[in-house]
């Protein structure tokens, strides 16, 4: 078991606030639109820190325990990316002004790693205390891909959150972003502005993706301190990724098939680790094994791809939907 001081534990903490306000901060000072010179000077640096970070990690503790960060690392950055399809399609679904985008992915990305925190801690919790569990996860994590197959050629509904209904059944709006403010007075009262709309539909995206994630990374280590720290490694640098990719998210076609038999092989890899428990005759997956399987799967998916892109440069890429809805007229018409 990994051996993580208060002082180690505070370090590391402290490291990623610290980057993590660097990040924020620079869009929040100084709004403006990203460019993509610029987001890709954010984005390799913050991938080059959480290399580096690994290499150091596994330096120290073995490369056992660094081939578990690496594992959890690339399956929360594959889901984070995936996380970003969808506030493109929220941003885009609300016409959300080149000046505001940087609020609404900083508000995205301090709920999501809030969220992630207090999961961790629960999954953490749960794990330790029953044995169970990981064939609970492993179950929803078999859903979660299934339905992502099922609909992947689907996208999430805004209107079908519900903290946006709650929020505009209780709340008055207004369609004026009114240079950003959260609320606004229209008329002598005090109403809503679609900003506010917008970070109610962040909130629940990242409620849902907090839930998908923590079971995928337990799947890969058992350690809550490499949980964590795959976690906010992987959405360091969540804002200038948006501006570097969101342009290229229609291309990865097969990106939710992808994200799909990851999440399936991952649930199976934690219902055999609790029959394993139960009886050794039961293999188990290793992490080497699971790392292969995991770039391996996304290499696949990016290549075929472009390779689908280049072919038939009419297709579209859909982040996926887990949500069963009833089929509409417009559906039947695809």
């Amino acid at each position: 078991m990994l051996e993580v001081t208060a002082l180690g534990w505070a370090l590391t903490i402290g490291v990623i606030v610290a980057l993590l306000a660097i990040d924020l901060l620079a869009g929040w000072l100084r709004p403006h639109a990203v460019g993509f010179a610029e987001a890709t000077a954010w984005s390799v640096f913050y991938i080059a820190v959480a290399v580096v970070f690994g290499v150091v990690f596994a330096g120290q503790v073995g490369w056992e325990y660094g081939t578990e960060y690496f594992a959890g690392y690339i399956v929360e950055k594959s889901l984070s990316i995936d996380n970003l399809f969808v506030f493109v399609i929220i941003i885009s679904t609300f016409a959300v002004p080149a000046e505001h985008q940087h609020k609404v992915l900083t508000f995205g990305i301090l709920a999501a790693l809030v969220l992630r925190v207090i999961f961790i801690a629960l999954g953490a919790a749960l794990l330790s205390l029953f044995s169970f569990m990981f064939l609970i996860f492993g179950l929803v994590l078999i859903w979660t891909a299934i339905q992502l197959f099922r609909h992947r050629n689907e996208d999430p509904d805004v209107e079908d959150n519900g903290l946006v209904k709650v929020a505009r059944r209780v709340l008055p709006t207004t369609t004026d972003y009114h240079d950003g403010h959260l609320f606004a007075r229209v008329d002598g009262r005090r109403v809503a502005t679609p900003l506010f709309i917008v970070l109610i539909s962040i909130a629940g995206t990242d409620l849902l993706f907090a839930l998908d994630s923590i079971p995928a990374v337990f799947g890969v280590t058992e350690e809550a301190y490499i949980v964590f720290v795959a976690n906010a490694f992987a959405l360091l640098g969540l804002r200038a990724l948006f501006f570097l990719v969101k342009g290229l998210l229609d291309r990865l076609v097969y990106l939710s098939v992808g994200l799909a038999v990851i999440l399936a092989f991952i649930g199976v890899k934690l219902i055999l680790h609790w029959a394993h428990d139960l009886s050794d005759a039961i293999p188990t997956v290793s992490t080497p094994l699971s790392l292969s399987v995991i770039i391996g799967v996304l290499v696949i998916a990016t290549v075929a791809s472009l390779i689908r892109v280049r072919r038939d440069p009419t297709a579209t890429a859909h982040a996926g939907s887990l949500r069963v809805r009833p089929r509409r007229d417009d559906d039947r018409d695809r």
